[in-house]
């Protein structure tokens, strides 16, 4: 199925057409320069995130606009207009004001998705402190390993979560001064948020702002060890702004869903920052998956533009599209994904139950932002990452057989550049998109390592095809070397996905003393099916068939569910550390940490 070609209609229905309609013209007109004119600038100069998210939009005609529409887990909705959204992130900025934050100390968020997490990081902005999201699922110490390495100087929680996560080692915390409690009955030695913001003039001047500031701070989990904390400037908010533009095709009337928490870097760079510089209204719900809530969702807000993970597409695979067929979802005109690479059946089922395909993009927190996309009304490969953005040059680095960038004898630093088609190596982005990460906390060591011979290495294996489109292969940790073979495991589960029985795949390498590493695989079955030795035995011959003897996993194994981080992204090296009896490393982004 990878080799097909989708091509999307253009305007279905007669909805808007899309931003783009022709991605190769829209390249060769791009420039960053230009993407930065169409943002408005600080009054005073400079460049500030929250300025244009929030502040040009409430100086203007979309002042009573809806910016965020609120869903509570209880039925309630509330609506906050940019006008309102300004107001309440200007007492936020006065009340850094008032505890003597100095500009550029950080302010962490540990909340559910409700309204004072978007004030505090909007209103952290205007002040410009750098901004850090906490998911509020993780345990009390992947919170105090980041609180530690951030240094944070405030937090902003509820009482629940501090009671449960922070209090027994805040004392650990010299650098936290103050703990903001939204909701009653703060806890001793917290404050109360509400009162001391309704106390505070509702007005705010934004300093100037100098574009490479730091804003925003992103942890992100390794293989073993510290996560790192990668540091991005209010710059990015020209990346935010222009790939919600092009890969997200956002319009001023739209009405946004992104499903990420903004506890990762998805539910802040397309939860938070880029629907909101783009003007419309963002749906914000607090509860958890449900798929007749989701459904609900998209019916009855008039849900235009979706961006979700993988992972939900395939929780709703399992339920099947005649349960999206009781719904009216005829609004709907862009459907993406993001988080691990969409399988090609992910991408068809979008037409089968929406009427609609996903598009399915690439990106890490060290990039900020979607990098490579399908962009919506162009051809859409399904299993593919698409085609990389205007203003984006990607690349591929020859590997040996362990995954590792080969590195020329005469130039230990360089590079070898792979040319054409069909070869697999390490994604590689030349810098210069203002989204890029410019440093990993107090790692700078670990930050140049990241960098060769002019190019960013991703760390992911991909291979491109003559027509451009990048095609994920793996991990470089997650490469299988088996008989001479280096195998992707994308590659594995796309193939057993694609047997009637099986939604969801992971695949991963065992030692074997004769051919180095055997494939062995975890599959999750749709309903209706059995699981068992024969089901088994099954899966394998249908791999055999699909891949060869030699590259099919050895052993199937059959589970519930499987373990993957919270924006979808399958922990093939749990699945194998499990097996093998091995550390699990760092698993604080577990989707059930």
């Amino acid at each position: 199925m990878g080799t097909v070609v989708m091509n999307e209609v253009v305007n279905p229905a007669g909805l808007v057409p899309p931003n783009v309609v022709d991605l190769d013209h829209e390249r060769a007109g791009f420039s960053w320069e230009h993407e930065w004119a169409r943002l408005s600038g600080l009054p005073g100069g400079g460049l500030n995130i929250a300025y244009e998210a929030v502040d040009r939009h409430a100086a203007g005609a979309r002042a009573g606009h809806v910016a965020l529409r609120l869903l509570g887990r209880d039925g309630a909705r509330r609506d906050v207009t940019y006008e309102d959204l300004s107001r309440l992130t200007n007492r936020f900025a006065r009340l850094l004001d008032e505890f003597e934050v100095a500009p550029g100390e950080r302010v962490f968020v540990l909340l559910p998705r409700v309204l004072e997490l978007y004030v505090s990081v909007l209103g952290a902005l205007k002040h410009r402190n750098v901004a850090c999201t906490l998911f509020s699922a993780f345990g009390p110490e992947p919170i105090h390993q980041r609180l530690e390495l951030g240094q944070a100087r405030v937090l902003v929680t509820t009482a629940a979560l501090y009671e449960r996560k922070v209090a027994a080692t805040r004392a650990s915390l010299p650098e936290l001064h103050h703990v903001l409690i939204v909701g009653a009955d703060a806890p001793a030695g917290t404050t109360a948020l509400e009162p001391v913001l309704a106390a505070l003039p509702d007005d705010f001047t934004i300093e100037a702002t100098d574009p490479e500031d730091p804003a925003l701070l992103h942890f992100t989990s390794g293989t073993t060890g510290t996560p790192k904390g990668a540091v991005h400037v209010h710059a990015a908010v020209v990346a935010h702004h222009a790939s919600g533009r092009i890969a997200l095709d956002l319009h001023p009337d739209d009405v946004f869903w992104c499903t990420a928490d903004p506890g990762w870097v998805t539910g802040t760079s397309y939860g938070i920052v880029a629907p909101l510089t783009h003007g419309v209204t963002s749906i914000v719900d607090e509860a958890d998956f449900d798929a007749d809530r989701w459904y609900g969702i998209l019916q009855d807000e008039g849900v235009t533009v979706w961006y979700t993970a993988p992972t939900a597409i395939r929780m709703l695979m399992r339920i099947g599209a005649e349960v999206a067929h009781e719904y009216d979802l005829s609004k709907l005109r862009v459907a993406a994904s993001v988080g691990e690479p969409l399988n090609p059946e992910g991408v068809v089922w979008g037409l089968e139950a929406f009427g609609r395909p996903f598009h399915d993009n690439w990106w890490q927190t060290e990039t900020g932002g979607i990098m490579i996309a399908n962009v919506p009304g162009q051809p859409i490969r399904p299993g593919s990452m698409g085609r990389p953005l205007p203003g984006i040059t990607a690349g591929l680095l020859h590997c040996d057989d362990e995954g590792n960038v080969v590195r020329p004898e005469h130039d230990p630093e360089g590079v070898v550049v792979i040319d054409g088609a069909g070869e697999s190596g390490m994604l590689a982005l030349r810098p210069g998109w203002p989204s890029m990460f410019r440093s990993y906390l107090d790692n700078e060591a670990r930050y140049r390592a990241a960098f060769a011979g002019g190019w960013y290495l991703t760390g992911d294996l991909a291979s491109r095809d003559t027509d451009g489109y990048y095609w994920f292969v793996g991990r470089a940790d997650d490469v299988i070397k088996t008989a001479g073979h280096l195998i992707g495991p994308f590659e594995i589960e796309n193939a057993l996905v694609s047997h009637p029985a099986v939604v969801e795949a992971g695949a991963y390498g065992v030692p074997d003393p004769i051919a180095g590493n055997v494939v062995h695989a975890v599959v999750v079955l749709r309903p209706g099916y059995e699981p068992g030795p024969a089901l088994e035995r099954e899966l394998i011959g249908h791999a055999r068939a699909a891949l060869g003897a030699t590259v099919a996993p050895r052993v199937i194994r059959i589970a519930d569910t499987l373990p993957r981080t919270r924006s979808g992204k399958i922990m093939r090296r749990l699945l194998r550390a499990r097996e093998l009896g091995l550390p699990e490393g760092d698993t604080s982004s577990l989707e059930s940490s």
